[in-house]
């Protein structure tokens, strides 16, 4: 439909209808069986006829159901317009990919967009439209249970990665490639940096570090294409995201030239009430339309207000009608006019969704996710050792995840399961085993199968329920169940391998003295596969980490690309009065971009092409890397660069890139990195980026901690 034909559709439009499109409902409201929607209705104060013309439509499930829901909207809605479905496909529609973190951890672009590319196929021809992903927010607090929705700590990765997911998930042509869907940013802005880790507290911080470490993610996805961007629940400079004119109008429309749909989180808009920035829903209501919200999510503040500030003269009419154009604009960019069922097949359905194709990927992507930690030359195992697999994520099928809306655990692959299909050799208990009270029964079985066996597998983690929305945590340990567990099986062998399953980084207090330790995450429907498969040496393990581990939580927030103090740790460390802790260290146990693997990569011979760089130029950086092993593998090089001198203090490292290198057994490659003047760049105090003359340090290494390092200069 073209643009005049939107706006034609728009003057015919009630400012009742108007209001309404800027609705969105949950799935319940347009159930075909009364007693499902009775409450809902009721809770809202809804009448059908608002109902009938709400513009979007959240979390419809399956094909046969979102195409009842779209013929009986139309049917009902005097212009025909049509809703447009929605949902939280986060990582994995039915089939379930490792959650975000883990895709993170990856460091694999492609990985990151094949994942989008079937979730999207999965959920397009199961009826949606719209997935609100990907959430782009950085993390530098493991406590929040959020985190693992998140890529990680890093600015420069994070944005490569939402470039990643938004091309997956949107493809070329959105408008006609009904295997595509739209992707939503969010969470706009700052919703990862909550003090305390706590969810939905406050955000805190200058606007120089708004733009400088939390915005180019959100940029990134938009430059990429995204549809829309959904606000954040915390406030931003100590007004609500939700009500922030300056952050949507002037940040978001003006500078970033985003002209989407913004919609709010759940009840965001209602809970400026809460936040003390409004007095009640009409208040809430123009603050939010001011701010550039178009869809309010399941509250009534524009509903029951907003006509009625409209007629007042408190809010332009102007501003309803260009909320109701964009998402008019969004609808017709789907090809919902013409196509208002889009892709949505019962047939395809069937075929595609969890299809082997799809599983098989997911196993493969799940692989690439997972971290080897620790691996005191116990790990492969070989075929003819004998393996005891013991603990509560031993045969336990919930490695999916928080936001697995579709998955099902009877579907995911089990540890045992995945190992049982690569050896014949395994060990394992029958006895159900609890994450927090295991049974004496469990404990003497598992205790039984450690002493038979030549090394053992203890299975440990988290649950889903333990991370993701509202899942904050202070004590990111393991329970003291599982903690005792390690001890008494380590007490009758010391061939010991730790795998987690988990939503976030861990304090690994109480299994330091494992001989390895796998950091799995929640791995997705092919978990047990992709694990058994790293630990039998079938995958030669190739994450890093996309966020720090800590020593332990009292040094949250603990990243690797800080900045550096008036009194540094590194120039005394054995002093009192610098800047430390008395009973622990400054660094992370695993820091970012840290992770082993069973070949050993030699990095050396470090050299810059040239000493001095100026702005119209490129310096390169090249280095050799040997494997010296046996086993053939894939290195994650990564670049770091540091201004030594800013017109504000700089970090003492900041990612700039990163090269995957396949190394065969004893080949050595050369590596190379470009350096150009817009990597030096950074926010200066006056919110304005540019870069500065003088000394640069360049290095190169396989994480932010072992690094070789080169000096050069700038100059302009």
């Amino acid at each position: 439909m073209e643009k005049t034909k939107l706006t034609h559709l728009l003057e015919q439009m009630t400012i009742d209808e108007k209001i309404d499109q800027l609705l969105q409902l949950a799935a319940a409201f347009y159930s075909d069986k009364a007693e499902e929607k009775t409450g809902p209705m009721s809770d809202l104060g809804l009448t059908q006829e608002t109902i009938n013309n709400a513009g979007t439509t959240l979390g419809v499930s399956g094909a046969k159901e979102a195409i009842r829901v779209q013929q009986e909207y139309i049917k009902n809605n005097r212009l025909q317009i049509p809703t447009i479905l929605m949902a939280d496909i986060i990582h994995g529609f039915r089939t379930i990919f490792p959650i975000p973190l883990a895709l993170g951890s990856s460091w694999d672009l492609n990985a990151a967009e094949q994942m989008a590319e079937i979730s999207a196929r999965e959920a397009a021809v199961s009826g949606l439209h719209v997935t609100f992903s990907p959430m782009v927010d950085l993390v530098r607090d493991p406590r929040w249970g959020r985190v693992m929705e998140s890529t990680g700590e890093d600015p420069y990765l994070n944005s490569r990665l939402a470039e990643a997911f938004v091309k997956g998930y949107q493809g070329e042509d959105l408008t006609n490639d009904f295997e595509r869907v739209a992707a939503c940013v969010k969470h706009f802005a700052a919703y990862g940096a909550a003090i305390g880790g706590r969810d939905y507290n406050t955000v805190n911080m200058s606007e120089r570090q708004l733009r400088e470490s939390y915005l180019p993610g959100y940029q990134a996805a938009l430059a990429a294409g995204a549809k829309l961007v959904m606000t954040s629940f915390n406030t931003v400079d100590g007004i609500p995201a939700t009500a922030n004119r300056w952050l949507f109008r002037d940040v978001l429309r003006k500078e970033f030239g985003f002209d989407g749909v913004v919609i709010s989180d759940w009840g965001a808009v209602k809970e400026i009430i809460a936040h003390g920035a409004a007095e009640d829903e009409k208040q809430a209501a123009e603050l939010a339309i001011k701010a550039g919200v178009d869809i309010e999510m399941m509250t009534t503040c524009y509903n029951d207000y907003l006509k009625e500030l409209i007629e007042e003269g408190a809010v332009a009419e102007e501003l309803l009608d260009e909320a109701v154009l964009r998402i008019l604009t969004l609808k017709n960019d789907l090809g919902l006019f013409e196509n208002p069922h889009r892709g949505a097949d019962e047939a395809a359905e069937a075929r595609v969704v969890l299809s082997q194709e799809h599983r098989t990927a997911a196993r493969e992507i799940a692989q690439k996710s997972m971290v080897l930690l620790k691996n005191e030359n116990i790990l492969p195992f070989k075929s003819t050792e004998t393996v005891a697999i013991i603990g509560p994520a031993a045969h336990s099928k919930d490695i999916l995840g928080a936001w697995s809306w579709q998955g099902k655990q009877e579907e995911a692959v089990s540890l045992i399961e995945g190992s049982k299909a690569v050896s014949e050799n395994i060990l394992y208990g029958k006895e159900p085993f609890d994450y927090f009270a295991p049974t004496e029964a469990a404990i003497n079985e598992a205790v039984t199968l450690a002493k038979q066996a030549d090394k053992v597998v203890l299975a440990l983690g988290e649950q889903d329920w333990m991370s993701g929305e509202a899942a904050s945590r202070s004590d990111i340990r393991l329970p003291e169940a599982q903690l005792a567990l390690f001890k008494q099986l380590q007490a009758v062998n010391e061939q010991l391998v730790v795998t987690l399953y988990n939503g976030r980084p861990l304090d690994l207090q109480g299994i330091d003295e494992a001989k390895a330790i796998v950091e799995a995450w929640f791995p997705g429907t092919e978990g047990g596969h992709a694990l058994a498969n790293l630990l039998w040496g079938q995958y030669n393990p190739s994450g890093r980490l996309s966020m720090s581990f800590p020593e332990t939580v009292g040094q949250v927030p603990v990243y690797y690309n800080t900045e550096t103090t008036g009194r540094p740790y590194e120039s005394a460390p054995d002093e009192k009065y610098v800047s430390k802790y008395l009973d622990v260290s400054n660094y992370a146990k695993y820091p970012f971009g840290f992770g082993l693997s069973y070949h050993e990569a030699q990095y050396s011979e470090l050299s810059l092409d040239k000493s001095q760089l100026s702005a119209e130029e490129k310096l390169t950086v090249s280095l050799q890397i040997k494997n010296n092993s046996d086993f053939a593998g894939e290195e994650t090089v990564q670049l770091y660069l540091r201004d030594l001198v800013g017109e504000v203090v700089r970090p003492i490292k900041e990612l700039k890139g990163f090269q995957k290198v396949w190394l065969e057994p004893g080949e050595t490659k050369e590596v190379t990195f470009s350096i150009t003047e817009d990597m030096l760049r950074y926010v200066h105090s006056n919110q304005e980026t540019s870069s500065d003359a003088g000394t640069f340090q360049a290095m190169v290494g396989s994480n932010s901690r072992d690094l070789q390092m080169a000096t050069f200069k700038f100059v302009r």
